[in-house]
């Protein structure tokens, strides 16, 4: 049984999606403990590859395809553990990710999504173009203590500003960590609009999110 496992974990590694669905049906067909196989395999193989990019043994397109590897993974197995009634051990953090209300950008949300995920973060991306409550809804889902909102135009940081507004007046505030980042972001417009915390690059937020959680 540990062959599936390092299976699972080696097409992580390689950022082999197909690979990673064929060994998913098959710890389903062979009634293989889908939690087991998440955490022997899907979260050993993301986490080696997180270790393997801190050093420059990968690179940035390895960790990414790793990660929609490993989202397609758990889209098959986390349905067999929830109508099994059991739960997969958490994560070190559930982080909503999003592009804001008129920004259509995706890549550099991309990125950090899958740098977040390589790191052992759980992390929801709900697109590009999302309105305030978008994100409420989606961190209220799923119980995620971080929104990371980006803007990569001077048009929509405003929208940055408004997710803030907008979960003082749900009375929220204070339950949500938020993070902002984007091309033309910066550190004092984080200060001017009250966010917790401005990543200037994709490593950084990662960083952030490390410190944010611990407190």
């Amino acid at each position: 049984m540990s062959d599936i496992f390092e299976n699972l974990k080696q097409a992580i590694l390689d950022g082999d999606e197909d690979l990673v669905v064929e060994y998913a049906q098959q710890v389903i067909d062979e009634k293989i403990d889908p939690t087991v196989a998440i955490q022997q395999g899907l979260i050993k193989g993301i986490e080696e590859l997180g270790a393997k990019w801190k050093v420059g043994e990968a690179f940035l397109p390895d960790v990414m395809m790793g990660a929609d590897a490993l989202k397609a993974g758990l889209d098959m197995l986390e349905p067999v553990i929830a109508a099994s009634g059991k739960t997969v051990s958490e994560s070190k953090g559930k982080i909503i990710v999003g592009q804001v209300a008129g920004d259509i950008h995706d890549i550099g949300k991309n990125i950090v999504g899958a740098l977040m995920t390589a790191a052992g973060y759980k992390v929801y991306d709900i697109g590009i173009d999302q309105p305030s409550e978008n994100f409420l809804a989606k961190a209220e889902e799923v119980g995620a203590s971080i929104i990371a909102a980006g803007a990569l135009l001077t048009t929509t940081m405003a929208a940055q500003k408004n997710i803030i507004e907008y979960l003082k007046t749900k009375n929220v505030r204070e339950k949500y960590k938020v993070m902002i980042g984007g091309g033309p972001t910066s550190q004092a417009f984080a200060d001017e609009i009250g966010a917790d915390a401005w990543a200037e690059t994709a490593d950084e937020a990662v960083s952030l999110c490390r410190k944010l959680i611990a407190g």
